[in-house]
């Protein structure tokens, strides 16, 4: 037997043994050390930061869902279901036309400069719909008063959270079509109002979804 064939049997050898190493270390040994300490350390945000009601997950806290009234027969879009508090738009949203064996949603922004037509008109009509929904018998909303993220969507399209300015725009609105006073919503909505991340970052924020968990749990013991 060559020199040759030797040199060359201990060189796979010498990368096989090294494969299943690296294979073992990085494959089995080093995720299950960061798995660990995540669930150990960071058990809420390793599992998806989860939002649970009734026993059941019902979301994430860092995604935003929409709160809409089932579609109607010719509708192309289905109509918020007023009863909720509503997120911001999400114009950037786009869908999964790859493998369409799974339906996905592909988040994202709009993409289209500030003086774009189709954005204007984009905002122009959320705004005249934001205007229109929630202004309720002794109480109109103006114009003047619908804060930016009612109207634009995030940069990602799946904002979770919402600006105190719009969550109490949409109070008087959500306590007439649940029954409630407006003081309760009100409460409601500074019980949920999350400060500036360190004291001073960021703005204070409203999370749609752990807002209106507390909003149906309130409206059942009407």
């Amino acid at each position: 037997m060559n020199n040759s064939f030797l040199n060359t049997a201990r060189l796979l050898g010498a990368g096989l043994r090294a494969l299943l190493v690296l294979t073992l270390v990085t494959g089995v040994v080093y995720p299950l050390v960061v798995t660990g300490i995540a669930q150990g350390l960071f058990p809420g945000k390793a599992n998806g930061s989860e939002v649970r009601s009734d026993g059941k997950v019902v979301g994430s806290s860092l995604i935003g869902q929409r709160y809409d009234l089932p579609l109607k027969k010719g509708q192309a879009s289905p109509d918020p279901d007023l009863k909720w508090f509503q997120g911001r738009p999400a114009n950037g949203l786009g869908s999964n036309s790859v493998n369409t064996q799974y339906k996905l949603l592909l988040s994202g922004a709009t993409n289209l400069s500030a003086d774009n037509k189709d954005l204007i008109k984009q905002v122009e009509d959320a705004k005249a719909a934001v205007v229109k929904d929630n202004s309720v018998p002794g109480y109109t909303v103006k114009p003047s008063q619908v804060p930016a993220d009612a109207v634009t969507s995030s940069g990602s399209g799946l904002d979770p959270d919402i600006s105190t300015r719009y969550a109490d725009l949409q109070t008087h609105r959500v306590a007439e079509k649940n029954g409630l006073s407006v003081a309760q919503v009100e409460k409601l909505v500074k019980d949920h109002t999350e400060d500036r991340t360190l004291g001073f970052i960021g703005e204070p924020r409203v999370n749609v979804l752990e807002l209106n968990i507390a909003l149906r749990d309130l409206a059942a013991q009407r």
